[in-house]
């Protein structure tokens, strides 16, 4: 079973929340550290997975975003004396 890059991104995020939270709270320092270092860990270990991952694409950043595309704008100045 091949886990995908971005379970890496959402587990190590619910892991490093947590943290914040159990610290908020004043949790026990032994469990905040431990999931600490666990985070640490998994998040060197999500940065290497994206970034290995073999994905590919035709899009170039003139596509910028494909749900969001950016258009032209024209502006027009009116009554504007240069010197």
């Amino acid at each position: 079973m091949k886990i995908t890059p971005i379970t890496y991104v959402v587990i190590t995020t619910i892991i490093l929340f947590d943290v914040t939270i159990m610290a908020a709270l004043g949790a026990f320092f032994g469990w905040v550290f431990f999931l600490t270092v666990i985070g640490q860990i998994l998040l060197v270990h999500t940065v290497l997975k994206v970034l290995k991952d073999n994905h590919t694409t035709d899009k170039t950043f003139e596509h910028f975003y494909e749900d969001f595309p950016i258009k032209p704008v024209e502006v027009k100045a009116e009554n504007e004396k240069f010197r």
